[in-house]
């Protein structure tokens, strides 16, 4: 893959050019199908396409992109896809089209490998926490609702937990902004969630809490919004930043349907 033109060699310039060349992959990845555009744009999109202005070699920033997609739960067709659409924009910036067909095989090969490498590996890592929030992750959630649905099951009684989403708009923010902006999230949620819920991390834009019902929980979800959006609000890197979105979700009937739900409150 190569760019038609460098662009300007200013810093202004330069950060003009991966913007532009940033939004117009989105919206080409968008076109073919990407279904979840608030979690499109990760670090590793911003790395790609500083390589792409400067034609350089593409294999470990996509490499790296194909990692980053699996964790945070896109799956193989459609970080293909996404790749294709990059491919696209950089073979002739008039096209939207994405055809994975075209893809030169090596990079096909390299983003499908790195994209494996860390799903097929998912079940056998140890982890249970997200090192730089530090919050659980969504296989340890998944977990803690088996444990949840199994007491239920014994005392012959209903769940009585929800899932409470923080989900943030970081479509407008850049590099590692996205990044500081859930450790922020996480820190709130631990001040505000402090009697030993499950707090966890579900995709880059989407942190959860797993409580029982209780009366001050309306309360404490409007607390956890208030908190977090003063916080952010003072980071002059995250003056672009949607919305803060706090939900309550009711947890399904069983824990198969209940892990179905993490899944795509991963997504939102």
């Amino acid at each position: 893959m190569a760019v038609r033109e460098a662009g300007s060699r200013s810093p202004h310039g330069a950060e003009a050019a991966l913007r532009s060349l940033r939004a117009r992959w989105r919206r080409a990845s968008i076109a073919a199908g990407w279904r979840y555009p608030s979690d499109w744009a990760l670090p590793e999109v911003d790395a790609v396409c500083a390589s792409a202005l400067v034609k350089a070699d593409l294999a470990d920033p996509l490499a790296d992109l194909g990692r980053a997609r699996a964790v945070s739960g896109a799956g193989l067709d459609e970080t293909l896809t996404d790749v294709a659409a990059l491919h696209a924009v950089l073979t002739d910036p008039r096209l939207v089209a994405a055809n994975p067909d075209a893809i030169p095989s090596r990079l096909l090969r390299l983003t499908a490998l790195a994209w494996a490498d860390v799903s097929t590996q998912e079940i056998a890592r140890s982890e249970i926490r997200e090192s730089l929030t530090g919050l659980s992750t969504a296989a340890y959630l998944r977990t803690r609702l088996g444990e949840i649905y199994r007491r239920a099951g014994r005392d012959g009684r209903p769940v009585g937990h929800v899932l409470l989403t923080v989900s943030i708009d970081l479509s407008a923010v850049v590099g590692w902004s996205r990044l500081m902006a859930m450790v922020l999230a996480a820190d709130v949620l631990r001040q505000v969630f402090d009697g030993g819920e499950s707090l966890a991390l579900l995709g880059p834009s989407v942190a959860v809490v797993l409580t029982e019902r209780e009366p001050e929980l309306a309360k404490r979800s409007a607390d956890a919004q208030l908190m977090l959006a003063e916080r952010l609000s003072v980071d002059p890197q995250l003056h672009t930043l949607g919305p803060i979105e706090v939900r309550l979700h009711r947890l399904p009937p069983t824990h198969e349907e209940a892990c179905d739900l993490v899944d795509a409150l991963g997504r939102i």
